[in-house]
């Protein structure tokens, strides 16, 4: 089938850029502009797209169609796509887990799309050279065609759906997980005085890491967006038998941080630090603040053999 109309739904900045890449590649790029902002109407005016009004009339006339949406809005999203009966080549580019990816595709596959799984890298693709869209699926290949020559690279990766998710996800585990974390240990060094410490052995030790530490300043307006892709990662993680407790930690870092969310200009990294520990208040019995009480710590048992009778253990009270 050659693809001539694609239907880019719910155009944010990162979108809207993508439709622009299409566009210059001479395709039919339409959108569907109900109940969308006014600054999403003017991003989409300018890339060039064609405002048909409803996602219904948009997919009518589309033979592919691109998600790029919210992580939590990405599946209930696809079953909109199906509940139209879509049929052409249905693209996920979200920040999603391997398996929602998957779930998405077969909620787009039994309404009778081709379903392609995509990962992006990089920053919305206005420029060349610094944005790179992975895909997966049966017809990978046709669709980083549609790329060619643009500001997006298009990698087919050659394996099946899933696998460019989870590209994204390994990526983005490391970047934004280890800006979050860093950010949290500022406000751990702040709280207990130890800043200036900590960036002083830093410099001797681990040159780099102070500025890396202060990149959170430049994200914090757009961390909200983060929160869902932190615990799309952390699904992952679990899905895989690793444990997911360190980005579902990010993702409660970069909530704490939605007060910047449209701020005009960056905020210092004091102000930053302040927000993350803002801790939100625990309700008890009448509202009042509760303290947790430490459990009595268990005796120390040396040994392997002790460890691994401990583990046998925990495992029978989970069966």
């Amino acid at each position: 089938m050659s693809i001539k109309t694609a239907a880019l739904l719910h155009p944010g900045e990162m979108g809207a850029a993508i439709g622009a890449c299409l566009v210059r590649r001479g395709l039919r790029v339409v959108w569907a502009s109900s109940g969308r902002s006014a600054a999403t109407r003017s991003r989409a005016l300018a890339a060039g797209l064609e405002d048909l009004g409803s996602v219904e009339r948009a997919l009518k006339v589309a033979d592919f169609a691109l998600s790029v949406c919210p992580p939590h809005g990405a599946l209930a999203l696809a079953r909109e796509v199906a509940g139209h009966g879509f049929e052409g080549v249905f693209v996920d580019a979200n920040a999603i887990a391997p398996e929602t990816a998957r779930s998405v595709g077969r909620a787009v596959e039994k309404a009778g799309a081709s379903f392609v799984d995509g990962g992006i890298i990089g920053p919305p693709p206005i420029e060349a050279g610094r944005s790179r869209l992975y895909l997966s699926g049966v017809r990978e290949a046709e669709v980083a065609a549609l790329f060619a020559g643009s500001n997006l690279e298009a990698i087919a990766m050659r394996a099946p759906a899933g696998a460019a998710s989870a590209l994204k996800a390994c990526y983005a585990a490391w970047t934004k997980g280890a800006t979050a974390l860093l950010a949290g240990v500022r406000a751990l060094a702040e709280t207990e005085g130890v800043d200036a410490a900590l960036l002083a052995e830093w410099k001797l030790s681990q040159p780099g890491a102070d500025r890396r530490s202060e990149a959170v300043t430049v994200q914090a307006r757009k961390a909200w967006r983060w929160v869902g892709e932190m615990e799309e990662i952390a699904a992952g993680f679990e899905a895989a038998g690793l444990p997911g407790g360190f980005h579902l930690a990010a993702a409660e870092l970069y909530k704490r941080l939605e007060g910047f969310k449209g701020g005009e200009t960056p905020p210092t990294l004091s102000q930053v630090t302040a927000m993350i520990r803002r801790s939100p208040r625990r309700k008890s019995d009448g509202g009042r603040r509760v303290s947790r009480t430490s459990p009595a710590p268990a005796k120390f048992k040396f040994g392997t053999a002790a460890l691994k009778r401990d583990a046998a253990k925990r495992a029978l009270k989970r069966a």
